[in-house]
């Protein structure tokens, strides 16, 4: 079995994630990008702020300004794209290389050119129908404060230029001239075969989604693309060889896919699990529950589970929560006698329940990429968490029954009591933030903005702040993470487009609606696809281009969009931890400095509970509908 270095490459929020303990360092950015990465660090500072300025003038005296709006959706292309260019730079695009790890070493370099080679195929392809999608958008004035809307649009062939000559830098670097030059004949004879295939391949329809949306894509994610350019290569490739779609349309459905302003928070909550990380809010949280339950049988287990449950609350992001937690509470758990192997079982696990809890960043995605109401999606998570939290308490409490309990004593009340004085106010945040959004006092973009501020200011007064130095690395961290999310999802938001012009969808309805058990077996279906892609995929990814294609089938059968947002999410973050290919329990053992093999015997039972837990939450409407 391959270690998680080798089974993983990706910029997995680790490395965001500056002075995480157990997790990568941040990779080292080439200097002449240091100037796209102040951009890039103000451009963020800059939304922000603009936001908070909007947030402010609308609840506090009641003068919306009208133009904010604009501006933060400008301001995010931008951002997004110039992000997008610093992960290719710093080699933080998420992708896959369980594949590539078991190849030789000198094919393994073989592959990373290929790679990169391809990258810039598609960017030099891409970056043609770029430039005339921001002329075009020159001849549409934006209705507010009346300017051309190139002037947001001018971010798409920017960002995809400045990519192309930093994937082309990367191919080249140190590279051998035999490997570059098989790689790039490789890329034109198939291309080659490919344009003399074309008229057959217009002539077989829709057997072409196999080909290239499945196929295609498959094969580049084995050879360790990108996830994002496996996306973007498969749906190039659908569009050039089997339809005379032009090109120019993917550019409009990658800039739809990665600018919805309800987007605009999956940065700013990136930044706020920084925040919660350098400030020590999360570790103040952890400790309180250590003191309140340490004591009992168990009781280290249900704090590691607690902990995740309301620092995912706060964070939004599962590595911040992971790297919060496990520093803070395995030293504990290793002299009671737990298995480290069993911690890291519980903590990736525990780390999957609680991806419901608000403010999860793939409710947002996916709230965005399905139309469901995000308060309500928020207002389920927590009831929905609270179940698996339930089936993963009671298999703890089981696997704790030999728990050497021996000097454990219980915490005295003025210790507990100092340390809810402690936490209280980062305890106060993930109540804020769900009872802000799933009342509709407001968006999840501006609750991002408010606990930003809170985070920051309470930080500073009460847990010792943030320096200038790693403030501005968490921005740029930050801008890089954003960037690459918002390419995968760009990406497929185009491939989903493609998919469902073929009118796959309407035929997947009427063969579903064939199907024998009705909406149960279509649950069935549903479990089975999105853990199988939260395996391959990761969550984000996966959920842009299948919602548009399930959603539709599930309301065609009665399917509540909420109780099936939650099935959707749990199935598939299950599959993110579930071994040997879950890039979430990699994540896991990276953080916990744990064997991967040791741990994949240890995780079964955990990943068990959950899925009594699924099959509960995806038979009972009620779980997830109750507090709507």
């Amino acid at each position: 079995m391959t270690t998680a270095n080798d089974t993983i490459e990706m910029m997995d929020e680790a490395s965001l994630l500056a002075g995480l303990e157990g997790v990568a360092p941040q990779t080292k950015a080439s200097v002449w990008m240091r100037p796209v990465e102040a951009v890039a660090a103000l451009l963020l500072v800059g939304i922000i702020g603009l936001l908070l300025t909007g947030v402010i003038s609308r609840y506090v005296f009641s003068l919306p300004i009208v133009w904010i709006d604009e501006v933060a959706s400008i301001s995010f292309l931008w951002l997004a794209m110039l992000g997008a260019a610093m992960a290719v730079d710093r080699s933080e695009h998420l992708r896959l290389t369980l594949f590539v790890g078991m190849l030789p070493r000198g094919t393994r370099e073989f592959a990373s050119r290929l790679t990169m080679l391809l990258v810039a195929v598609f960017l030099g392809v891409m970056l043609r129908p770029a430039y005339e999608y921001a002329i075009e958008e020159s001849y549409i004035t934006s209705a507010a404060l009346n300017i051309p809307m190139s002037f947001r649009a001018a971010a798409l062939p920017a960002g995809i230029a400045l990519m192309l000559i930093l994937a082309v830098v990367h191919a080249l670097k140190g590279a051998n001239f035999r490997h570059v030059v098989i790689s790039v004949a490789l890329i034109a004879a198939v291309t080659g075969l490919l344009w003399v295939a074309a008229p057959a391949l217009k002539g077989i329809g829709n057997w072409n989604i196999p080909i290239f949306l499945v196929g295609f894509v498959a094969l580049f994610l084995m050879l360790g693309v990108p996830i994002a350019f496996c996306f973007g290569l498969g749906t190039l490739a659908f569009l050039s060889f089997t339809t005379s779609v032009p090109v120019f349309v993917m550019i409009g459905r990658m800039d739809e896919g990665m600018s919805s302003i309800i987007l605009l928070s999956v940065p700013i909550f990136v930044l706020l699990g920084c925040i919660l990380d350098a400030t020590g809010m999360g570790k103040a949280i952890v400790e309180f529950l250590a003191s309140l339950l340490g004591h009992v049988r168990a009781g280290m287990s249900y704090v590691l589970l607690g902990s995740l449950f309301l620092v995912s609350g706060i964070s939004g992001s599962k590595v911040s929560d992971m790297a919060t937690v496990a520093p803070a509470l395995f030293p504990e758990m290793k002299r009671r006698g737990h298995k480290p192997p069993e911690m890291i079982a519980l903590l990736a696990t525990g780390a999957a329940m609680a991806e419901t809890v608000p403010p999860s960043i793939v409710l947002i995605v996916l709230g965005s990429a399905a139309g469901v109401s995000i308060a309500g999606l928020f207002t389920s998570g927590f009831a929905i968490a609270m179940v698996l939290l339930l089936v993963l308490a009671v298999l703890a409490r089981w696997k704790s029954r030999h728990e050497s309990m021996a000097g454990v004593k219980r915490v005295p009340l003025s210790v507990i009591k100092k340390a809810l004085l402690v936490a209280a106010p980062a305890l106060v945040l993930p109540f804020l933030i769900r009872t802000a959004v799933g009342e509709g006092i407001a968006t999840a973009t501006e609750v991002s903005t408010i606990a930003v501020l809170y985070a920051m200011i309470i930080g500073m007064v009460l847990y010792g702040g943030i320096g200038a130095n790693r403030l501005y690395a968490m921005l740029v961290e930050t801008a890089a993470l954003s960037g690459a999310i918002l390419m995968i999802l760009g990406a497929a938001s185009a491939m989903a487009w493609a998919l469902t012009q073929t009118g796959f969808a309407q035929q997947l309805v009427q063969a579903v609606q064939g199907l024998p058990g009705g909406w149960l077996t279509f649950m069935g279906v549903t479990i089975l696809i999105f853990m199988v892609l939260g395996c391959v995929l990761e969550g984000l990814p996966a959920i842009v281009l299948m919602a548009p294609i399930m959603f539709p089938v599930a309301r065609s059968l009665g399917i509540n969009d909420i109780h099936y947002s939650m099935v959707v999410v749990t199935a598939m973050n299950i599959g993110l931890m579930t071994p040997p290919i879950g890039i979430g329990f990699y994540i896991a053992c990276k953080i916990g400095s744990v064997s991967p093999d040791a741990a994949m015997k240890a995780i079964w039972p955990y990943i068990g509970a959950l899925m009594v837990g699924l099959l509960l939450i995806a038979a009972v409407p009620h779980f997830s509908t109750v507090f709507l």
